[in-house]
């Protein structure tokens, strides 16, 4: 039974920073599907994912992707949930495998997604390296099969 005057919802990093890798990871995940359910991006707000972030979480995506770059702290974040709901009507996580739950976690997630401009569906894996420290998440890295093949389904062609 929870105690009445928790404050933090179960899974979320308390400021010891003693919940584990994959309880960060999970309760991330869980406030993500949240926060989407709530409206994502310019809706809801990114209080809900927050503290699972540190202050100065770097996420980095290639370059080669309608939403690459690098995306630095809460307001980085917070942009880069915005920019992607732009480029997809859908981004939904089929199915994960937490293959490494150290400090360093290693995450397999198979993708179903439909670009917005161009309604075209896609089916991709992506493979990310998220470090945790201090029960927050500092870094993360995607890595893509195929970005020539997100690229595309998302770009409008030209005349």
């Amino acid at each position: 039974m929870a105690n009445s005057r928790t404050t933090e919802p179960a899974g979320t990093p308390d400021t010891a920073g003693t919940l584990d890798t994959k309880a960060v990871l999970t309760g991330m995940y869980a406030a993500e599907a949240k926060y989407l359910a709530a409206g994502g991006p310019g809706e809801a707000s990114f209080d809900l994912l927050a503290p699972y972030f540190s202050t100065d979480v770097v996420l980095r995506q290639a370059a080669e992707l309608p939403y690459g770059g690098v995306w630095r702290g809460h307001a980085g974040m917070e942009r880069f949930f915005l920019v992607m709901s732009r480029v997809w009507a859908v981004f939904d996580l089929v199915e994960q495998e937490f293959l490494a739950t150290g400090a360093t976690a290693v995450v397999r997630t198979r993708v179903h997604a439909v670009a917005r401009t161009t309604g075209r569906a896609l089916d991709f894996p992506i493979l990310q390296t998220i470090k945790v420290a201090h029960g927050r998440i500092t870094e993360v890295d995607p890595f893509y099969w195929d970005t020539a093949a997100v690229a595309e389904a998302c770009a409008v062609p030209q005349d």
